[in-house]
């Protein structure tokens, strides 16, 4: 880490639904750890969409047999492989050793298929079916916080609302970083030892196509961005969310695009 006083860095990213990430946003977010040279990675989980168990998807319907989704299943897994494939190449050119992988509530849909057909658990659970072990990450169930200083990080389902990041601070009084809504938001409220504030740190994912069709047309608040966390100190840390607009970015300056 060559910025003076920084003891350490990690990049953060929200959202990807891999096969459905938005891949200029995705190439710009790559430049900018090869620039950042971070210390570490969190990934806030929703890495992929996982259509093929998809809660929604079987909600109102009996599911077919396994013989019949498992193909689409393995697709998936693949489409998700080849996403994190890319990132970790990034990660890779910029020596980062630490990395994190914050199960989100689409993974959890694989968690929930597994756990269904016990005799696949081994095979299709999330860390192995993306090898995290092998990329070298460490993984947190959905729901668990990783906490890092003061700053804690998961996936962000747990709390919403239209004011989710001031509803994050009244549970967990604690400063919080997470992804799932999608939008841009920060909220900061007081506690005993002083300010806390919480981030909803956007996505990567597409921001329009018959990915988000769910919406039906309505306007979407959604925005692309990442976050970049400096530790100085013991207790001290630095949020900077950067947003990716038409694919460019900001960072250090200067203008990186894809």
């Amino acid at each position: 880490m060559d910025d003076k006083g920084v003891i350490k860095r990690y990049v953060v990213t929200p959202d990807k639904h891999f096969p459905y990430a938005d891949m200029k946003a995705i190439r710009t977010l790559c430049k900018a750890i090869e620039i950042l040279k971070p210390d570490g990675y969190i990934d806030l989980g929703d890495t992929g969409e996982w259509e093929s168990c998809s809660h929604w998807r079987w909600k109102n319907r009996a599911k077919p047999s396994l013989e019949w989704y498992l193909p689409e299943i393995i697709t998936d897994i693949d489409d998700v492989n080849k996403g994190m494939d890319i990132i970790d190449e990034s990660l890779d050119k910029a020596n980062v050793k630490e990395k994190h992988f914050c199960e989100g509530n689409h993974e959890l849909w694989m968690t929930q298929f597994t756990e269904a057909y016990p005799f696949l658990k081994n095979e299709y659970n999330i860390p192995s079916a993306l090898r995290l072990k092998d990329r070298g990450y460490q993984f947190y169930n959905a729901g668990d916080r990783l906490k890092i200083g003061k700053l804690n990080f998961y996936h962000g389902h747990l709390y919403g609302g239209q004011h989710h990041c001031a509803n994050h601070l009244r549970r967990y009084g604690e400063s919080i970083m997470y992804g799932h809504w999608h939008d841009l938001q920060t909220y900061t409220s007081t506690s005993g030892d002083g300010p806390i504030t919480a981030w909803s740190i956007g996505c990567l994912k597409e921001l329009s196509g018959e990915s988000i069709a769910f919406t039906r047309g309505r306007p979407i608040n959604w925005s692309h961005a990442f976050a970049v966390v400096d530790y100085v100190g013991r207790n001290d840390f630095f949020v900077n969310v950067v947003e990716i607009k038409n694919g460019r970015a900001v960072i250090l300056g200067e203008v990186v695009q894809s």
